[in-house]
């Protein structure tokens, strides 16, 4: 181990991993200073008693940073106006929380005068990236530890063990330590009996699920929901104005009374792997469906079609920690510039973990119904169809005439 380190910032969830961090960190680099460094994106409880836990492990001082309504802004609006979801249903909840975490981990080490940054992320994960790739963003030069990759524990059962043999308070055991991530926009779970995609997530269970209940616990009455949108960003509820940390709130209740947001998936994790994996994303999907639901009506189809391939990318990029590059940059520049008109209301029913479309308006709304109605309009020729299929189908007209022409000789 470098001796020469004196001063070490720790990425700080006061989960297991991290928690047994600084003691492992205190032991082999000759007993440097431990500064742990938490950013605040939602966890709620999880941050209670946190600074006591982290200087009673051995930390000096423990920052909070609030960051909630930037990671709303900036991180999370961007994403949604992109329409970005890995693998076509993951909503990115972890993969864009690392990146402003980072980014205040750094800004801090600097400021402290820092040798190196610590982070608690497996050599198996993807959170590694994204904390390292936004490091060198910030902080090129920095030393960056990864404990996982080095020490002698191998497993979770032997984090346990470890944080029991130097008298390191956790809130798990061995048979609940399923490896969670939460913050304001979902919750993630891996491990135990997830890891066997033969299981069934066990929703019913209690304590399973956090943000909310199953479908079949859902009310047998539907609940109505009104979001109004200007320019891509929601900015209502049943038309009551809210910032937009208390808009996450008020949906992700909504959501989890009436069982939203539940996706199963087996994703392919960015350094080979594939990985099985639980989420909440109870308000999230709600504004990604109404985000939909409202780009129907506004951009035309070109733009609408262009856009899906953009958004493919954009989750791509996220998913794999490339938050602060040239092309994230540039497509939230595309992005921003198809949202100019996605302003309008959408209405939803919410039941039983479905969203049903319940109707929608925009004063920039392409649906012309004197174009699209089945009764008579002045403003559509249909005998004008006529030209336009000779023209559009004339390669397969003349292609069809070769064959047959070569078919007769």
């Amino acid at each position: 181990m470098d001796k020469k380190i004196k001063k070490i910032v720790l990425a700080y969830s006061g989960g297991l991993d991290t928690s047994i961090i600084i003691p492992w960190l205190k032991e082999n680099y000759d007993n440097p200073e431990i500064i742990a460094v938490s950013g605040d994106v939602g966890q709620g409880t999880e941050l209670d008693g946190l600074e006591e836990k982290a200087k009673k492990t051995g930390a000096s001082k423990l920052y909070i940073a609030d960051l909630k309504e930037e990671f709303v802004t900036d991180y999370i609006y961007p994403t949604l106006k992109a329409g970005a979801k890995y693998e076509g249903e993951y909503l990115l909840g972890t993969s864009f929380a690392r990146p402003i975490i980072a980014k205040k981990i750094v800004e801090i080490a600097l400021a402290e005068g820092a040798d190196a940054i610590c982070h608690g992320c497996t050599g198996k994960g993807n959170d590694q990236v994204r904390f390292e790739l936004t490091i060198k963003a910030f902080a090129p030069h920095m030393k960056v530890i990864a404990p996982w990759r080095i020490w002698n524990i191998k497993s979770r059962s032997d984090a346990i063990a470890y944080a029991e043999a130097h008298n390191v308070p956790l809130r798990i055991t061995r048979e609940t330590n399923y490896s969670k991530d939460k913050n304001l926009w979902h919750l993630s779970h891996e491990g135990l009996d997830l890891e066997d995609p033969a299981n069934e997530p066990q929703y019913g269970k209690p304590g399973f699920l956090e943000m909310g209940v199953s479908p079949e616990q859902a009310p047998d009455k539907p609940v109505y929901v009104s979001i109004s949108f200007e320019k891509g960003v929601p900015v209502t509820i049943d038309g009551e104005k809210l910032n937009p940390v208390d808009l996450i709130k008020k949906l992700n209740e909504l959501g989890g009374a009436n069982g939203i947001g539940l996706v199963d998936i087996v994703e392919n994790r960015l350094v080979g792997m594939k990985s099985r994996g639980v989420y909440e994303t109870p308000g999230g999907t709600i504004l990604y469906k109404a985000h939909e639901i409202l780009e129907s009506l506004c951009l035309d189809k070109d733009t609408q079609h262009y856009k899906a391939l953009i958004s493919q990318q954009f989750a791509e990029l996220v998913y794999n920690g490339k938050w602060f590059t040239p092309l994230r940059e540039a497509l939230s520049a595309f992005v921003d510039k198809t949202q100019e008109t996605v302003t309008g209301e959408v209405k939803l029913k919410l039941y039983k973990g479905n969203i049903i479309n319940a109707g929608v308006t925009s004063p920039y709304s392409l649906y012309n119904e004197e174009f699209a109605t089945f009764d008579e309009s002045d403003d559509y020729n249909q005998k004008d169809s006529e030209g336009f299929i000779n023209l559009y189908g004339l390669s397969i007209k003349a292609r069809a005439l070769m064959q047959a022409k070569n078919n007769n000789k």
